[in-house]
């Protein structure tokens, strides 16, 4: 007989995960700057790096109170019927009762897909949005099982955490841009220094490629996890594993053509229950978890 999975546990487990991953970020941040402003000058040192946390900040921090109408704009998703979509309603209403959180708005977006996202910068400004496809396909229990997972984005914080870290890699990326961007105004003068400079340049220029993009690996990672503690704390809500698991198998032998799939774009990826992309390969790049994998935790719960 298989281990049962306690859902806290789990929960506890993928959050620590998360903060750990963020903290990697923040020291690539670090370690970045202080390389960056060993070869050019140390005395930059904190001027770069307060000049990369504010205009990171500023960039993202828009995007954040407004992620909401960003979000369901990209899918031209449109509000709710409570007539014409009663089953959702009442999933959202008793899923908000169980987990103590406001009423989301809903919204509906075309597709025949199975896929559903949750937006708002706090449980106050929160949206579900759901595909035509989900409502029509899922029954009951599977759609509260979606529902939950959401809602426990939403519980979790995830759009204020994810926030947190695009903020850390637009932190990353701007300081290698600068630094990188420095070298071909200091070009004239790179002759004239020495062997043990041109190695820290060269060490510099590594890092100031690689940095972001594993920063970036990490931050998909973090997505990563988020899900699976979002599948574990929807259980917490709905108390009935299968009805999540049931429909992650329904997203799984779903066969849509790429014609039938709605056009999202990269960034919005994250924010959906399923890989709108529905990648073949799963791996570092992935921003969600096997299906299997995740089903697998379910059932063992």
């Amino acid at each position: 007989m298989a281990e049962r999975i306690s859902f806290q546990e789990e929960i506890n487990k993928n959050k620590i995960k998360s903060f750990f991953l963020i903290a990697i970020i923040f020291v690539f941040f670090i370690v970045l700057g202080y390389v960056i402003s060993m070869v050019l000058d140390p005395s930059y040192f904190f001027i770069i790096m307060i000049f990369a946390v504010i205009f990171s900040s500023i960039y993202v921090l828009v995007g954040y109170y407004n992620s909401d109408k960003i979000a369901l704009a990209s899918v031209r998703a449109k509000q709710a019927s409570k007539t014409e979509h009663r089953m959702f309603y009442h999933a959202v209403e008793s899923m908000s009762i169980a987990s103590g959180l406001p009423m989301p708005r809903l919204y509906v977006m075309e597709s025949e897909e199975i896929n559903a996202f949750a937006s708002g910068r706090n449980p106050e400004n929160a949206v579900l949005c759901f595909t035509t496809g989900a409502l029509k396909k899922l029954n009951k229990q599977e759609l509260e099982g979606v529902v939950a997972h959401e809602m426990s984005h939403i519980a979790n914080y995830d759009i204020r955490f994810m926030t947190l870290t695009v903020v850390l890699i637009g932190m990353v990326s701007i300081i290698a841009q600068m630094f990188l961007r420095s070298l071909w105004f200091s070009g004239s003068s790179r002759d004239e220094k020495g062997s043990a400079q041109l190695i820290l340049i060269l060490i510099g220029i590594l890092f100031a490629i690689l940095a972001p993009i594993a920063s970036q690996l990490v931050s998909f990672a973090i997505s990563r996890r988020r899900e699976y503690a979002a599948d574990a704390s929807g259980v917490k809500f709905t108390r009935f594993p299968p009805g999540l698991a049931n429909a992650l198998k329904k997203i799984k032998g779903e066969h849509i053509s790429e014609e039938s799939r709605p056009k999202i774009s990269k960034a919005m990826a994250p924010l959906f229950i399923s890989d709108p992309f529905k990648k073949k390969i799963q791996g570092l790049f992935s921003t969600h978890p096997p299906i299997d994998d995740r089903i697998k935790k379910l059932e063992a719960m």
